[in-house]
């Protein structure tokens, strides 16, 4: 199984960023968690390990994270942003109701095919697929209402 911090050093040292306790512990806490996280929850995990951080200095290098490509957020429009932690490729089940998120394995599905014409000097970085749905825990919870 591949060292993801061992990865996450080598990505910091392709992209000229500083490979730093703060930065390592923010990344070891966005990849151990298995519910796609908002800054707001992986503050709250880093600050068991490192007390004196601040919310603003999560906030700051998730975005530089991203910005350098070595995270992803799951989705550009789901209202609050969430982190992907899990480097393999794979979609998305998501609760319309909870917002839950739950990876669906790629080889689960056919390939996503796009048949029409991107737009000239449209550049596709990422394809994924999300279906958007209800949870089983809020289904059940509407049923016996």
């Amino acid at each position: 199984m591949p060292d993801p911090l061992g990865g996450f050093r080598e990505r910091c040292k392709q992209r000229g960023l500083a490979f730093t306790h703060q930065r390592q512990v923010i990344f070891e806490a966005i990849t151990a968690a298995k519910d796609h996280p908002t800054p707001e929850a992986i503050y709250e995990t880093v600050r068991r390990r490192i007390p004196s951080i601040s919310l603003a200095t999560v906030y700051k290098n998730v975005r530089i994270f991203l910005d350098a490509a070595i995270l992803s957020e799951v989705s550009l429009h789901h209202g609050s942003l969430r982190l992907e932690g899990n480097p393999e490729a794979h979609h998305h089940l998501i609760c319309s109701r909870c917002r839950s998120i739950t990876d669906l394995d790629s080889s689960d599905m056919k390939p996503a095919q796009f048949t029409g014409k991107v737009p000239k000097g449209f550049r596709v970085e990422r394809q994924i697929v999300e279906m958007i749905g209800i949870c089983a825990s809020c289904a059940k919870r509407q049923s016996s209402k």
